[in-house]
């Protein structure tokens, strides 16, 4: 690869973050510059065995240096430039925002698995943000290289806190509350505060496993020492003789407290959706081979599978060897399908759950730190099954926005329309005034269809119609 210019390699957005790394892309490629002080942390670490068993087991992402490039002024960190490094590219990005419970537990186990593993060769985290953490499929993976340094003499664990904001209190929130946490980190990037948190909790909950000490205490002191600043701090504890036994008591007590929160949702409105299918089984077998025949039609390496639910679409795709982002509003049919997920050996589904009507905007500085659906990879085919009735119906959505929405990913579509005679339509439009949504139907459907998409199929499946078609 040549030596790329200001014209072919971009800063990755949130990287600005981080003084002494900057990541950037170059074509296909994923790269980082490293400072002199970040090239001694990455050697220090590349000649540990934790990183290369890390490596091999997949849960630090591959990591190669680069000794034939040197990245364009605006690419380079502020500290100085002395190196780059090539990672392996994620297939797709997502946000912990988008992450149910059991992806979100164990993004954070894995956080501390590693630090565990890096402690016991004289390394540390120097961070500990779910940003951090990426998925092949339902498997996570650590992706910021930068984050690991020698373990610095009579220091804590200064990631505590980010730990504690970002995974810990969103966690013990659902658990122990039934509070959603998602709408509160897309809220605030930087997660919910210790003082947030404890005001967050009742009385009673304080007497949790694990509240007393992570969130009471930790506001209290928090709030008494709110003026010193960090060097201040430093030194005290230096003067102490803070121990790094105590940093893995404490990352061995995390862990022990994560494996035990949990969170046993009742049954939502649409997760058993599955059991109350309008197809009988000859009609589902048939929406099947329409959906396999699309698929091997597409041939695509991208599949967006929009309102997936139990994930049995998912699986076509994926089974025909694509890479599928499986989504749906519904947490407890997502935490549902990653939970199924993670014990299998396939890794090509990644569960996600947004809400299309209210999705993932871009965000942090300028907006460009966390990108929203759109921007990440746009997919080679779009299924939206069981789908369009929910955002017409149940959102209001107008029936030529959501073809132009589907029309404008630029992707092969399998779009599954509902009659009005439907049992699910009618059951959302019980809800409504009546005569809600006259333009509700299957004509003005497929009109709007063709005038965006070029139809190739078409099959009417008792109340409802399928139809394979690429936009024109």
């Amino acid at each position: 690869m040549s030596d790329p210019t200001s014209t072919d390699a971009s800063w990755i957005g949130g990287s600005f973050r981080d003084y002494d790394s900057r990541v950037f892309a170059a074509g296909d490629e994923i790269l980082r510059s490293l400072s002199p002080d970040a090239l001694a942390e990455y050697e220090a670490l590349a000649a540990s065995r934790f990183f290369a068993e890390a490596q091999e087991a997949g849960t630090v992402v591959r990591t190669e240096p680069v000794s034939d490039l040197v990245p364009p002024p605006e690419c380079r960190p502020p500290a100085g430039f002395a190196a780059v490094l090539r990672h392996e590219r994620v297939p797709f990005l997502s946000w912990p925002f988008e992450w149910p419970f059991s992806m979100l537990r164990d993004a954070a186990l894995l956080t501390l698995e590693l630090m565990a593993g890096a402690l016991e060769e004289g390394l540390i985290l120097k961070d500990a943000t779910p940003y951090n953490i990426q998925w092949r499929a339902a498997a996570p993976v650590f992706i910021d290289i930068g984050s690991f340094e020698r373990l610095p003499e009579g220091e804590p664990w200064f990631g505590y806190r980010q730990f504690c904001m970002q995974f810990l209190y969103p966690l013990m929130l659902q658990s122990y509350r039934g509070v959603p946490y998602r709408p509160l980190l897309r809220g605030e990037l930087d997660g919910i505060s210790p003082e947030q948190m404890r005001n967050l909790i009742s009385l009673r909950d304080r007497f949790r496993r694990g509240v007393l000490t992570n969130v009471v205490l930790h506001a209290r002191l928090e709030r008494r020492h709110s003026q010193r600043s960090a060097t201040t701090a430093r030194a005290e504890l230096k003067r102490a003789g803070f121990k790094p036994e105590l940093i893995k008591a404490n990352v061995d007590r995390l862990a022990r407290l994560v494996r035990r929160l949990d969170w046993k949702p009742g049954e939502s409105e649409w997760s058993e959706y599955r059991e109350i299918l309008t197809y009988d089984e000859a009609e589902l077998r048939a929406k099947e081979r329409f959906v396999e025949s699309a698929v091997g039609d597409a041939a695509p390496r991208l599949v967006w599978d929009l309102g997936c639910n139990d994930g049995r679409f998912s699986r076509m795709a994926a089974g025909a060897g694509a890479y599928v982002v499986a989504i749906d509003a519904d947490e407890v049919a997502v935490d549902r399908l990653y939970r199924e997920l993670r014990g299998e050996a396939d890794k090509r589904i990644l569960p996600l759950a947004q809400d299309l009507v209210d999705s993932s905007p871009n965000m942090g500085w300028r907006g460009t730190e966390r990108e929203r659906l759109e921007q990440r990879g746009r997919p080679d085919l779009v299924l939206a099954l069981a789908l369009v009735h929910h955002l017409a119906i149940g959102h209001n959505v107008p029936l030529a926005a959501i073809v132009d929405w589907l029309a404008d990913l630029g992707a092969a579509v399998v779009i599954e329309f509902p009659t009005r005679e439907d049992p699910m339509v009618a059951r959302l439009l019980a809800r409504k005034r009546e005569h809600a949504h006259p333009d509700y139907g299957l004509e003005s459907f497929e009109g709007l269809l063709q005038r965006r998409f070029a139809v190739a199929r078409r099959e009417r499946l008792g109340s409802r119609a399928l139809f394979e078609a690429r936009p024109l």
